[in-house]
């Protein structure tokens, strides 16, 4: 021993916010993509509405906790993964479910086929119950983020139902 402190271990990057920012890009850009294509102009506004769709205003802050929510759920599941297995299952539910809800809003409004969306929201609906099987195994509180966005996705499928019922047949 020669009395001197051992050399101080270089800076280590916080590798705890990687999955936080990661997550948060990833809403980011689904939510923007999925705004991109949602045009709601003319067409949008000449459907007859059922008596019981929330404010045109209201979408936008709802979608937005939706998917902050959602990013939080993905981090939280990311962490408490027990292995790659897991952390790898986490990427693929959530990067399926991104592209679904993407491409529901595609289908509705910029092929403005509520028909198809109808269809469509089946299986997105479906990804937000798969992940939330999947999370729960083993990030039960990752889970319970994904409740507010399944109960939006029913009603925005219930909205999707109702505008073809009013509306149809489309194309």
């Amino acid at each position: 021993m020669t009395g001197r402190n051992p050399p101080l271990p270089a800076a280590q990057p916080d590798h705890r916010l990687l999955p936080v920012a990661l997550a948060a890009a990833v809403a980011l850009l689904v939510g923007t993509l999925g705004g991109t294509v949602s045009d709601v102009g003319p067409w949008y506004q000449s459907l007859a509405q059922p008596a019981l769709k929330p404010p045109d205003w209201a979408f936008a802050p709802i979608w937005t906790l939706v998917y902050a929510l959602a990013a939080l759920s993905a981090a939280t599941a990311w962490r408490m993964a027990p292995g790659r297995g897991a952390r790898d299952a986490v990427i693929l539910l959530f990067t399926m479910n991104g592209f679904l809800n993407i491409v529901w809003s595609a289908l509705f409004f910029t092929f403005r086929r509520p028909d198809w969306a109808l269809f469509e929201v089946v299986f997105l609906w479906a990804s937000i119950v798969l992940l939330i099987l999947v999370l729960q195994r083993f990030a039960r509180p990752a889970a319970w983020l994904l409740v507010p966005y399944l109960a939006w996705v029913t009603l925005a499928a219930w909205l999707n139902l109702e505008v073809v019922r009013l509306n149809g047949p489309f194309g």
